[in-house]
């Protein structure tokens, strides 16, 4: 199915421009929100903010979702020190290594004020060879605020506070030969992905063989994701989110990337062989990965206690939770398998009940696999004939 990658961009860009660290997150639920409407569905919200939006197929049970998350990477402020300037906290795991010199804006009950986050010893003229030696972590870094303040009581002044939310700027280029650099492409390109691919599932007007659930949450950075925006009728559940570029990492800024397994153990046998069957029956280019420092919507909605099969299927990106890159061709490529899933037959009938008997039930292979026969005195090696 035709994925319209000038649609998916677009989308990229106008989340990118919207500040979304985890716990301020209500104006990028109202764009989302507004455009899944758009594209002629009828989004439910949860209490908090999550979104559901349901695309009707044959059946209703045995569902299928596609998630991804519209929350980001961030902080709040911690302290107001004696010289005005903000002690911060992480929103989300990440290093102060990639705040320093961040620029920044505070969201704040009056309104909203802007800064820069730098190490407590930044000026090389007053420090000289200390800049360069001094500690990473948060506990070495200050915001100084754009505004007249020196004391903390001409902070408090202006109404900034403890608990203030601290978003960072994204910095976003799109560059013409595809690569994308920005904070926060985790996961704000997962969810223009989504976005894409219903476009092209509305577009083409495609049928599925069971309702889509599109789901989007807004606190995976901090652990909750999926754990509430899943109904019972889901049955089934493939993650978009960022794989690791990185040594020791299988995936890649081209094509899609399928996770096998993260920090949370191996992900469905069967929904995962699912997708590598159809990248390799749609020509989507693809490789596999293993995440042990991560985790995703797949892990809180499991963890929630859903019964669900889940799934990972990501696009490569350089240097995540930092400044992060990634390819157009990844995303489209996402965006392909995710349309030929939701339009792919449903293999595992028995899935359509949340409880039932042995019949249907799904084996995994156990025959020994056809190997080459190698000529022991020559050493040649022979294809087996069942190859």
């Amino acid at each position: 199915m035709p994925i319209d990658q000038g649609y998916l961009l677009a989308q990229l860009k106008a989340l990118l421009a919207i500040d979304s660290p985890t716990g301020y997150t209500d104006q990028v639920v109202r764009h989302c929100y507004r455009e899944i409407e758009r594209l002629g569905l009828t989004p439910e919200l949860t209490r908090r903010g999550a979104i559901r939006a349901v695309r009707q197929g044959a059946r209703r049970k045995g569902a299928r979702a596609v998630i991804a998350h519209l929350d980001t990477l961030g902080a709040q402020v911690k302290l107001v020190k004696d010289n005005g300037r903000l002690e911060l906290v992480p929103i989300g795991h990440w290093s102060a290594r990639f705040a320093e010199g961040g620029r920044v804006t505070i969201y704040t009950e009056r309104g909203s004020f802007r800064g820069s986050v730098l190490p407590l010893k930044a000026s090389g003229h007053t420090f000289n060879d200390e800049v360069d030696t001094a500690p990473v972590g948060w506990q070495h870094v200050e915001l100084r605020i754009d505004a007249l303040t020196h004391s903390r009581e001409d902070t408090l002044a202006l109404g900034i506070d403890v608990g203030d939310f601290v978003a960072f700027d994204t910095n976003a280029e799109f560059l013409e030969n595809g690569f994308i650099s920005s904070r926060h492409l985790d996961d704000k390109a997962g969810v223009a992905i989504a976005l894409a691919s219903l476009e092209a599932l509305q577009r083409e007007q495609a049928e599925t063989p069971v309702d889509v659930h599109f789901l989007f949450t807004i606190a995976e950075e901090v652990g909750v994701g999926a754990a509430a925006v899943i109904t019972q009728e889901v049955a089934a559940m493939v993650t978009i989110d960022n794989g690791t570029t990185a040594p020791g990492q299988n995936s890649s800024e081209f094509g899609a990337t399928i996770a096998m397994a993260d920090q949370s153990g191996p992900f469905d046998y069967h929904l995962t062989k699912k997708l590598v069957d159809l990248c390799r029956a749609n020509d989507i280019a693809f490789q596999k990965d293993v995440f042990r420092y991560y985790r995703s919507d797949s892990a809180s909605a499991i963890e929630a206690g859903h019964d669900v099969r889940t799934a990972l299927v990501t696009f490569g990106i350089d240097a995540s939770h930092g400044y992060e890159r990634i390819h157009a061709h990844a995303l489209v490529s996402v965006a392909r398998l995710v349309t030929a899933y939701a339009r792919s037959p449903l293999e595992i009938a028995r899935d359509l009940k949340e409880v039932s008997n042995i019949k249907g039930f799904p084996r995994q292979p156990l025959a020994e696999a056809d190997q080459p026969t190698v000529n022991i005195d020559t050493g040649t090696q022979t294809a087996d004939p069942g190859n």
